[in-house]
């Protein structure tokens, strides 16, 4: 729950309070550098309780800053071979079953831009797999997902490494937080976002571009990742990204989590003066 190293929306201040407050913490990271922080307690407990509290500045970063290198701007590419070793745990891939191999065959493999093939197709699932609220645990496979045609974030995201591995793309699993702010005003020639501030965990995809590094992509909305995707944890699995895991001695659960976003300064601008 801890903002991954490579989180581009800069983090101000940080703080996790477990309780009870009688434990040991140490901070590692993972075999991905993501943050983990393991938790050891002495004694039993009735309570387990994580508040995580961040400043985050929310700046506007562009998804699209990047300079590719020239062998990797038009797709279909492929990684030199000393990089494909690097990025093998996110080049391995299951076969493909009925389902996503037919998706697969019907992906226009003609050369064209990199970057533009990328954003096609991210926005393609977006609007081919209904984003619902699935209460359930674990992650739907990918054929499960385009049977249904609906999933949750962690869904989509979880089709859309699959798709990417079998086009021959690094893929990886992106667990973190989304902050969507309202906007000053309304759009004039498209959706305008959220009616208020709003913030919630998130699942996404990140692939390897040789030139840009991993580039964030939510096929959710169909958009790239921007300052409001702040990444937790990167993985080749779902799992490897849970935000908690552990284990509990047999006992009764009551469980709820809250999420809240707060402005805490803004600078006056065109859209919104001071009075």
């Amino acid at each position: 729950l801890r903002p991954a190293p490579h989180c581009r929306t800069p983090i101000l201040s940080y703080a996790m309070k477990v309780t009870p407050d009688t434990h040991f913490i140490n901070w590692q990271q993972d075999p991905f550098s993501n943050y983990l922080g393991r938790l050891v307690f002495p004694k039993p407990t009735t309570e387990f309780k994580v508040e995580i509290d961040l400043v985050a500045e929310m700046i506007i970063i562009n998804p699209f800053d990047f300079f590719l290198e020239p062998h990797a701007r038009t797709f279909p590419f492929a990684y030199e071979h000393k990089l494909a070793s690097d990025l093998g745990p996110y080049l391995e891939k299951e076969p493909a079953g009925e389902k996503l191999a037919a998706y697969l065959d019907g992906i226009d493999r003609a050369p064209r831009q990199t970057i533009d093939f990328l954003v096609d197709l991210n926005r393609r699932l977006s609007t081919e797999i209904s984003y619902l609220i699935r209460m359930e645990p674990n992650v739907q496979s990918p054929e499960q997902t385009l049977s249904r045609k609906s999933g949750s974030c962690r869904d989509s995201a979880w089709l859309l490494v699959h798709i990417l591995r079998h086009l021959g793309l690094a893929a990886r699993f992106v667990s973190g937080y989304l902050i969507q702010l309202a906007p000053d005003v309304k759009s004039l020639d498209g959706p305008s976002g959220p009616e208020a501030d709003f913030t919630d965990l998130h699942a996404w995809t990140e692939a390897y571009i040789p030139g840009a590094g991993w580039v964030g992509m939510d096929p959710t909305s169909g958009l790239f990742a921007g300052e409001g995707h702040i990444p937790l944890a990167c993985s080749p699995e779902p799992q490897s990204a849970a935000p908690i895991t552990g284990a509990v001695e047999k006992c009764e659960v009551q469980f709820s989590h809250v999420m809240r976003v707060q402005r805490i300064r803004e600078e006056p601008r065109s859209t919104r003066p001071y009075p």
